[in-house]
């Protein structure tokens, strides 16, 4: 029987234990709430990360479980994907919950930089590829990268911002194969309290020119509920000319999936963009 309309939509980034940080990851108990919730749809997008990050002021502080490795440099590089694993659960997971589509996916990050490695992977086959940056310049060692909360630590806050949009456009304006825009928003979850509030008047025509870009390559956008979104953003992506939005939790434990989406839908939809008939496709501009 396929997915009956539940008035939620389903949700396009989710993690488990298959991915490196998802420490209370658990794919079953997941589709347990997901069915429970009445989502159409899953998508299992699990990180996909190949940038080593330089360590932060004071160094690492991994919760327990966090799997990577530390280089003698002191770079760390989150666990590879285990795809064989990983498409085995998935399939359990179908075979358990008939009447949810699980999909098989991942969180690429900065897909743009490894065209070799990310055109083996995706030979693998995978539903639904998020694209998305984690990652920033460090300024003390060039060539080098931190994660993108370190970036407080090098940058004043806004350029901190700055900088992550003009790579979230450079990989938009890209061939990396995604197709959706994962967290456009992603270093607002690490800005300071003492910042103030964002200015978002001074980002607004920065902003609207990666939509752009995003909009012209044909991709959708991600509404993350992590944060959440503001809801500006998907207006600015409607009159940017974006076509399709994807909403996601970027659960990482069954409990944080689909938070926030039944408020979200509804701000979203306020802005022009309405349900398709399938249930489990992305949300289309009315």
């Amino acid at each position: 029987m396929p997915p009956q309309p539940t008035g939620l939509p389903a949700d396009d980034h989710v993690h488990s234990r298959f991915s490196w940080d998802a420490v209370a990851g658990d794919m079953e108990a997941t589709c347990e709430r997901a069915v429970a919730l009445g989502l159409p749809a899953i998508s299992f997008t699990e990180h996909v990360d190949l940038t080593a990050w330089n360590a932060p002021p004071g160094g690492w502080t991994w919760p327990d479980g966090v799997r990577g490795s530390i280089d003698g440099h002191g770079r760390f590089l989150g666990a590879a994907l285990e795809v064989d694993a990983y498409r085995e659960s998935v399939e359990r997971c179908r075979a358990r919950f008939p009447g949810l589509l699980v999909r098989c996916g991942i969180e690429l990050s900065e897909g743009h930089w490894y065209p070799d490695e990310v055109r083996d992977l995706l030979s693998r086959g995978f539903d639904r590829v998020v694209g998305s940056i984690h990652t920033l310049g460090d300024l003390r060692e060039p060539g080098g990268h931190v994660e993108a909360a370190t970036g407080y630590a090098q940058r004043p806050a806004l350029e901190v911002v700055r900088a992550y949009l003009d790579e979230v456009g450079a990989m938009a304006a890209s061939d990396a194969p995604f197709d959706v825009l994962g967290h456009v928003d992603y270093p607002l979850r690490h800005w300071p309290a003492d910042a103030g509030p964002l200015p978002w008047a001074e980002l607004e025509e920065q902003v609207r020119s990666v939509l752009a870009v995003l909009a012209a390559s044909g991709r959708a956008l991600e509404v993350n509920t992590s944060l959440p979104m503001d809801v500006r953003l998907v207006r600015w992506w409607r009159e940017s000319g974006g076509r399709a939005v994807a909403f996601g939790s970027d659960a990482h434990s069954p409990g944080e999936l689909a938070r926030g989406f039944r408020d979200v839908a509804a701000a979203v939809e306020a802005t022009g963009f309405r349900p398709a008939a399938d249930p489990t496709a992305l949300w289309a501009r009315a």
